[in-house]
């Protein structure tokens, strides 16, 4: 063999030979990395801070590879007893879809059911033609009425509810039952159960109106009328209030079906008015035919008479010589005239008994009532209706009539009168001065103590939700 050609493959002897040298030094290098990671990392990582160098970054290598081989292993598994018949019932399991939405006037069936997400022409069907459902959902009054659904996986209607209250003074709610049975046919019936006593907290800072202040805590207005009524005595709700004054009430809410359909009384108030703290508090005796607002002191707050027949409202003319506005000339006027539009509520300033009620001169539509001391009258004049009749009991603050024109009258207003033995005298004046302050009995002072403690912690919760809602 020449020269030439034994040279050229002892070369390519001796390259493949290094080749596999190269190829197992390198799988060796990359084993030893696999298993010691943490040291390479260190290794590197103290030649680049010792290289005086710029920045650098050191990342760790992977986990360790696992030296042992893998194997699949492949086991059976029997169910435990009862797994089969829960298979079983979830595969036969229907879902149950709640939705509320509120009545509108131009609601039909088929839009307050789309609404709810309910598609069941039947259903649509029924409430269109069974009187009892029609009336309780689509009636005359039935705006914003709440109606809750329940349906079926399938979009169809299971049932149906709705509930309302006759009137603001009802302790019980109706309730309205539109069921689907078993046999596929919707029926319909009313149901009637107590409203639910719950108790609920509100404050507010004065920044302009009370009124103003009661709708931005979201007091309802009946709740702020019954706080002007409770501190009225103390506040002077039409020129007193100052901004900055603040208030905490805890008032009774009443539930249908854990909705709230109307609010009750004031169970304790208080109204820091131009820096001094009025407080009251509901307390009713056992055995008492009613109760009354009491402060934290035990002293009633109760007037023997409130201080003006008509609460936030304004007086026209006063008591004493005027100028007469229809006859003319300077004459004397024996009561007040409070302005307000006609069909104003006029509430009896204190217990009594209608002594007239009737047409008379230019009183027009007038009512006397007696007053239990035997000497105190109070009239109210130019009512444009009367609500009671002769020899009738009136409590205080109790509707009485209306506010009218009529007799000698230039426009809507009532005309108050109070007279002590038939004498008139300035109602401002004598009401002012009236009032009774009888305390707690002995007897239900304990029960009055335990009151008091429990009302007083919610009133500081309620002072909380009036500086959260400022801030």
């Amino acid at each position: 063999m020449p020269a030439r050609s034994l040279l050229a493959v002892s070369f390519s002897r001796n390259f493949l030979r290094v080749k596999q040298e190269l190829i197992s030094s390198g799988l060796a290098l990359a084993d030893f990395v696999h298993r010691h990671p943490k040291r390479i990392a260190a290794v590197i990582a103290a030649l680049l801070m010792g290289s005086g160098g710029g920045a650098f970054a050191v990342a760790q290598f992977g986990t360790t590879a696992p030296t042992d081989p893998l194997r699949l292993v492949t086991e059976s598994i029997t169910p435990a007893d009862g797994v089969a018949a829960q298979l079983d019932q979830l595969q036969h399991f229907s879902f149950t879809l709640y939705r509320s939405e509120p009545t509108r006037a131009a609601d039909t069936p088929e839009s307050l059911l789309k609404r709810l997400g309910i598609a069941d022409p039947a259903a649509a069907s029924f409430l269109r033609r069974n009187d009892t459902a029609w009336r309780a959902v689509f009636g005359r009054g039935t705006t914003g009425r709440l109606v809750t659904a329940e349906a079926d996986e399938r979009q169809g209607l299971q049932q149906l509810r709705t509930h309302w209250i006759e009137s603001d003074n009802d302790s019980q709610f109706k309730r309205l039952v539109v069921e689907r049975g078993s046999s596929g046919d919707f029926a319909a019936r009313i149901e009637t159960a107590p409203l639910v006593a719950t108790q609920r907290l509100a404050g507010g800072v004065i920044r302009n109106t009370l009124f103003a202040a009661t709708d931005e805590a979201g007091i309802p207005d009946s709740v702020a009328r019954q706080l002007t009524e409770v501190f009225e005595s103390s506040v002077d709700f039409r020129r007193g209030l100052r901004k900055g004054d603040r208030f905490s009430i805890v008032y009774e809410a009443l539930e249908a079906d854990g909705e709230p359909v109307r609010a009750g009384r004031i169970l304790s108030a208080e109204m820091v008015n131009r820096g001094k703290t009025q407080q009251a508090l509901w307390f009713k005796e056992d055995g008492a035919a009613k109760g009354s607002y009491y402060g934290f002191d035990g002293q009633s707050l109760r007037k023997a008479y409130l201080i003006e027949p008509l609460p936030f409202t304004r007086i026209t003319s006063g008591f004493g010589m005027r100028e007469h506005p229809v006859f003319g000339g300077h004459r004397g006027h024996d009561g007040v005239d409070f302005g307000a539009p006609t069909g104003t509520p006029v509430r009896t300033v204190g217990d009594g008994v209608v002594e007239f009620a009737g047409v008379q001169r230019g009183y027009g539509n007038v009512i006397y009532v007696k007053h239990p001391n035997g000497k105190d009258t109070t009239i109210y004049g130019h009512l444009s209706r009367i609500n009671v009749q002769v020899g009738e009991r009136v409590a205080q603050g109790e509707k009485i009539g209306e506010v009218g024109a009529t007799g000698i009258a230039t426009g809507p207003h009532l005309h108050f009168e109070f007279r002590v033995n038939n004498e008139p005298v300035d109602p401002r004046e004598m009401l002012a001065e009236q009032r009774e302050n009888q305390p707690v009995s002995p007897a239900a002072r304990a029960a009055f103590a335990r009151l008091s403690s429990d009302m007083r912690l919610q009133l500081r919760a309620a002072a909380q939700t009036q500086t959260a809602s400022a801030e």
